[in-house]
């Protein structure tokens, strides 16, 4: 079964919590959360404070995507406003096997990113150690922005390397999901499917996660 969680950064913040209450009603799994900085991406978005916020008004599993420097020194913080996992990016973790001991420390679930550009083999040392990869199918930074095809190769890979290792990580995709992109990647392996605008953006939330889930599933129902 395909795990959605839809990204909060495209809601309307005035209409948060019944946004929230939408996509928990029509079959979400996560809450993803996008923390930006304005340093290691462009973009500036939000940070402990209203996740803790958000986390009274949901049940569901919180999954921060931290885009940000220095990420080891704000983990106690996250964790204290209630995520139940943190992902991190290589390029800012040049000590990524301690952080993510660090995030297990406080017994959370931990992941690693991939960007576009990002080899697989630079996470290879830490695969058996996480429990999500976050495949970024477009430049992280900014909500809205055109899928990647390149990238479903990139899944496909990851995917391979799982099975031959015999890891149970979740493999997680973000960036240009939607009723057309998800079946590609659920087909090369995501397990986990993160949505922004496609579901967001639309005037009825509800369905358009129905529609974007019920692609990524009849997808796979094929390849039975």
């Amino acid at each position: 079964m395909v795990k959605m969680a839809p990204s909060v950064l495209s809601a309307d913040f005035a209409q948060l919590a019944e946004q929230i209450r939408i996509v928990e009603e029509a079959g979400a799994d996560w809450i993803h959360l996008d923390v930006m900085d304005g340093h290691y991406v462009p973009n500036l978005t939000f940070g402990p404070l209203v996740i803790s916020g958000i986390r009274k008004i949901t049940h569901l599993p919180l999954d921060a995507h931290l885009m940000i420097e220095n990420a080891d020194l704000h983990l106690p913080a996250f964790h204290q406003a209630g995520v139940d996992q943190l992902t991190v990016h290589v390029e800012a973790c040049p000590h990524l096997w301690a952080t993510i001991d660090k995030i297990h420390d406080l017994d959370l679930k931990a992941g690693v990113t991939l960007n576009p550009a990002t080899p697989l083999s630079l996470i290879e040392p830490v695969l058996s150690r996480v429990e999500l990869v976050l495949v970024m199918t477009v430049e992280p930074g900014f909500g809205g922005q055109r899928f990647i095809p390149d990238m479903v190769e990139k899944i496909a890979a990851l995917d391979a390397y799982k099975k031959k290792n015999d890891l149970r990580f979740e493999i997680q995709v973000d960036g240009g999901i939607d009723e057309t992109t998800a079946p590609r990647v659920v087909r090369a392996g995501a397990t986990v499917l993160v949505a922004g605008s496609s579901i967001f953006g639309e005037p009825d939330i509800a369905a358009a996660f129905h529609r974007i889930k019920k692609a990524a599933e009849t997808s796979l129902l094929k390849m039975a």
